[in-house]
Order: C-alpha cells, then sequence, then structure tokens
C-alpha cells in the first residue's frame, strides 16, 4: 500500500498592509482569493492568475477576481524558490480601461523592492 504524500504548501509572505487589506475585502471576494492563494501554495494554477509584464520585472503575477462591487486584485511575486509574497491587495477604481493605476504600479514595485528583505528576514527566523 503506497501512502499519498500532502502537497507541501509554500508558505505566504505579507508585504506591508496587503493582509489587512485582504481581510477588508468582500466575502465572496476573500474566499476567492483565497482559494487562489491555496493552489498557487500548491504549485497550481487556479484560472485566473496573470503575469504583470508591464511591470518589466519577471515573477511578479496577479489575481484578478471579480464581484457585484467590482474588480479585486491581489499582486504577489514567486521570485523566492520557497515562499510566496503577497504585495499588494486591492480594488480597481479606475474606469478607463483594464491598466492598473500608477498609484498601485508605484506602490507594488516599493513592495516589490523590499520584498527580498522580508523574506531574508522570514528565512532568519525559520
Amino acid at each position: 500500500m503506497e501512502l499519498k504524500r500532502a502537497s507541501v504548501l509554500k508558505p505566504l509572505l505579507w508585504a506591508g498592509s496587503s493582509l489587512k487589506d485582504l481581510r477588508e475585502m468582500p466575502d465572496e471576494v476573500k474566499a476567492d482569493m483565497g482559494h487562489s492563494l491555496r493552489e498557487i501554495q500548491k504549485g497550481k494554477d487556479p484560472g485566473n492568475i496573470k503575469p504583470l509584464t508591464h511591470l518589466g520585472i519577471s515573477g511578479i503575477w496577479e489575481i484578478v477576481t471579480n464581484d457585484v462591487g467590482g474588480t479585486f486584485r491581489a499582486i504577489y511575486t514567486v521570485k523566492f524558490a520557497d515562499a510566496i509574497v503577497v504585495l499588494h491587495v486591492f480594488q480597481k477604481k479606475s474606469k478607463k480601461g483594464i491598466s492598473t493605476p500608477k498609484q498601485e504600479i508605484n506602490l507594488i514595485l516599493e513592495r516589490f523592492n523590499t520584498a527580498k528583505n522580508l523574506y531574508l528576514e522570514w528565512k532568519g527566523n525559520k
């Protein structure tokens, strides 16, 4: 009899206020994003992600969730071999196209630049 080995979940690290921001989202959005993040932790594609290639940095992805209240996004990076860093969670409020607003991009890039320190701190405390 062969035992099935449980999937190893990569831990989630939360940059800035991203966890707090997720907790303030509508319940259905939290559930959908939570499911997507769990699949990502397992190394699977939940079906609602895409790379943010326009930032010019590889390894930054977004989860997109639509709800009656609008469009919600969670931005994360897979730059680290053994953890996923959630950089930003927000509701897209711009009515001009599908592009990410400049202020959100600036915050994502700022948090991405500090993600390495967050990751190294986590590794040191492991």
